[in-house]
């Protein structure tokens, strides 16, 4: 375990080996970044301890690169990135943060998820399309939802801007997310399960992080697999309420779905948040 002295001035830690090599990765620790290790009194550098050598040998992180499909980087270096900057998860908060969303905007939300789960349903009773088209109306949807959850001023087009930004990344996006999940479910089901939860947050990081398709898939999928098991129950728990609103007369999932996209958009934002 080791104590660093951040840029700031201030201590940081005790964290672990594999903490500081993340927080190398991600540039928030160099090799000029003053150490003490725990039970030593001296403090060094951390390019002079052995244990980090490979970290600083290594060639830095690809660039990212803009292509007509959103930035190309590297997942592993972005994902830790992200996770060296953003605080764990906390259910609870993700939970109460998405039922004040709710109540602050309910009209707005009802009326937005009303009218994107008509058009995702109809979507998907045409063969093919709805696996194409889904990435567009559902990270609409969540864009929307995290504009709202930034006190951001949120119109009704914004659900409809995948037909504008990224059109592209997010059809191949939905094409691949939904293959590799139901593959997965076929054969294994575990792993199946873990794709589903694991690339929950790829049409956001398209149209909020502006990363291709593939980038945001594995960026999902790092992130989300520190809390892999907590996001697992987030799912249940907003798709149960979502499910209690079916038998409820119907038409009560229009009053709970949007507290699924509240809970799965509180959670992007605690463990991705804005781009730089």
């Amino acid at each position: 375990m080791f104590t660093i002295i951040g840029a700031d001035g201030k201590e940081y830690g005790p964290v672990s080996t594999d903490q500081l090599r993340e927080w190398i990765a991600s540039g928030r620790a160099n090799a000029q970044t003053q150490c003490r290790r725990d039970g030593e009194s001296a403090w060094s550098t951390l390019g002079s301890l052995p244990e980090f050598t490979a970290a600083f040998s290594s060639p830095p992180p690809r660039a990212e690169q803009q292509t007509g499909n959103g930035k190309s980087v590297d997942p592993e270096a972005y994902a830790a990135r992200l996770i060296a900057r953003n605080a764990s998860f906390d259910f609870g908060a993700a939970l109460t943060r998405s039922w004040e969303l709710l109540l602050a905007n309910f009209w707005p939300l009802v009326g937005v998820t009303f009218v994107l789960t008509l058009i995702t349903a109809a979507l998907n009773c045409i063969p093919l399309v709805g696996l194409l088209a889904n990435g567009i109306f559902i990270g609409g949807l969540q864009y929307y939802y995290l504009k709202r959850l930034r006190g951001q001023a949120a119109e009704i087009g914004d659900c409809f801007i995948g037909f504008n930004v990224l059109t592209a990344a997010l059809i191949i996006g939905s094409l691949l997310v939904s293959v590799f999940s139901i593959v997965g479910l076929f054969f294994l089901i575990i792993p199946g399960i873990y794709l589903i939860i694991a690339y929950q947050f790829t049409f956001l990081l398209i149209i909020d992080h502006r990363l291709e398709f593939w980038s945001a898939m594995e960026v999902s999928r790092r992130v989300i697999t520190r809390n892999w098991f907590w996001m697992l129950l987030l799912v249940i728990v907003g798709t149960l309420l979502s499910g209690l609103g079916v038998i409820v007369f119907f038409i009560g999932y229009i009053f709970t779905a949007p507290i699924l996209h509240g809970m799965v958009v509180s959670a992007y934002e605690q463990l991705v948040g804005r781009p730089d």
